[in-house]
Parts: structure tokens; C-alpha cells; sequence
């Protein structure tokens, strides 16, 4: 559903990422870790885009994402590190705003706000203009902006910032769920015990390279740790590549 086929994007003799292959399969939660800096969100937005790669192709649903953007994006729901909502719209407002870009008929448009507000504990603000919205809220209305055109994938950059530990439940909840119906999560994270609960493959980026990939079995086997978590293994693999001069991948 998602193919990363040896994508570089260079700022000057910079390589933010350099050569990142990445494969997930639809019904897939990929979690995809690394220290800051490490080219995580970079990744993402060449993956929707925003950036134009320097090499490389992005693939998402059999789409090509430089050649065929309008096809890629109609399957891909988008939650940025940084969202920008229209804060002088009421919530209602802005679901049916975005609903309408991705030119969906007025009947579903208006079931699937209606089923996302409710499930996203909205319903009751649903009038009310964005700027009078909590961070967790906001944070909540952009997901529904997110999954109201029911896309195939979900691609996510840093989903639990500023929700309090119910937001992040229904959240852990909800990628679970999606991906049970065979939806493709591509979920880039900071927190290590999301990855751990929710992922199926995790994949860790160093200084923009892909330096382990697997389940969670198999990047716990990549250490000596006996009774390591994952916190630990991240922790040592980043160290242990930050020490050499060519990162490579390890796979098991």
C-alpha cells in the first residue's frame, strides 16, 4: 500500500534522507522512530508532496506521488506535526469545508461529519468557532479532517501531542480499529510506548538513513539485552550508529 523506493531529499550537501527504502502492507501500523532531526518529518512530506524529492519514488495505493498527486493524496488522510485549522470557523464548518476539497457528495458528507464528531466527543462544539477550542480539541478536529474522505492510508506525524491520556487512547484505539479494517497507518512518533502498543513493524531513521527495520521481535533481537524494552533498544541502536561514519541498515 505504501512504497519508499530509495528516496533522497538533499538541502545542499545535506542528505536529510538518503537512500530510505520502505514497504508497508495495507492493514499495517509502521511506526516510525528516530531522535530529532533524524529526517522523520521530512520523510512525511515528500511522502504527501509537500516536498519535492531529490531522488527516489514515493507510492502510496499504486499511485505515484510526483506523477499522479491528485490520485495519491484522494487515498491519503494527512495529519501534519503542525495542523493549520481555519480558526474562524465553526468545527462543523471546517469538516465540511475540507470534506468538499476531497468533492464528496452532500449525504455522505453529512453522515460521516455527523459519525466523526461523535466519536471524537465534538458533537457538543460542533457550533462553536475553532478559536474557542482546547489544544486537545483541535487536535481531535483535525483527525476527523483527517479521516473524513474514509482514505485508505493514514499518514500521521506526531498524532499525541497535547492530548490528555483519554484523548490518547481513543486515539491508540482508533489506528487499531482502522487497521483492522485494512486501513495503512504510517505513523511517525516520538513516544516509544505508542510504537510499542500499536505497531505492527517499526522502523528507525538515523541521520537519515533506515538503520533497523522489523517487528518488534525482530528489533529486539538486535541487541544483547535480555530483558530489554523498546525504549532501551532505541536508545542503544542510535548509539551505537551515531559512532560510526556509514550508518546501514539491520535487518533480521
Amino acid at each position: 500500500m505504501i512504497r519508499i523506493i530509495n528516496l533522497r531529499k538533499q538541502y545542499g550537501r545535506l542528505a536529510a534522507v538518503d537512500n530510505l527504502n520502505i514497504e508497508v502492507a495495507p492493514g499495517e501500523i509502521f511506526g516510525f522512530l528516530g531522535p530529532n532531526g533524524a529526517g522523520k518529518t521530512t520523510t512525511i512530506r515528500v511522502m504527501m508532496g509537500i516536498l519535492r524529492a531529490s531522488s527516489g519514488r514515493v507510492i502510496l495505493g499504486g499511485h505515484d506521488v510526483e506523477q499522479e498527486p491528485q490520485q495519491a493524496k484522494a487515498i491519503a488522510g494527512f495529519i501534519p506535526d503542525r495542523p493549520f485549522i481555519y480558526e474562524k470557523l465553526s468545527g462543523k464548518e471546517f469538516l465540511t469545508f475540507i470534506a468538499k476539497l476531497h468533492r464528496m457528495e452532500s449525504a455522505r458528507l453529512t453522515r460521516r461529519i455527523d459519525e466523526l464528531l461523535e466519536y471524537f466527543e465534538l458533537a457538543n462544539w460542533q457550533d462553536e468557532l475553532v478559536e474557542g477550542f482546547s489544544h486537545g480539541m483541535k487536535q481531535r478536529l483535525v483527525l476527523c479532517a483527517a479521516l473524513v474522505h474514509e482514505p485508505r492510508i493514514l499518514i500521521v506525524d506526531e498524532p499525541m501531542v497535547g492530548l490528555d491520556p483519554k484523548g490518547a487512547r481513543t486515539i491508540k484505539d482508533l489506528f487499531r480499529s482502522l487497521a483492522k479494517n485494512g486501513t495503512t497507518v504510517f505513523l511517525s512518533t516520538h513516544s516509544i510506548s505508542v510504537a510499542e502498543e500499536v505497531c505492527h513493524r517499526i522502523g528507525i531513521i538515523q541521520k537519515g538513513h533506515l538503520i533497523a527495520s522489523g517487528s518488534m521481535a525482530d528489533i529486539y533481537r538486535l541487541t544483547r539485552g535480555q530483558d530489554s524494552n523498546l525504549e532501551d533498544v532505541f536508545l542503544e541502536l542510535t548509539q551505537q550508529q551515531a559512532d560510526l561514519a556509514l550508518p546501514r541498515e539491520r535487518r533480521v
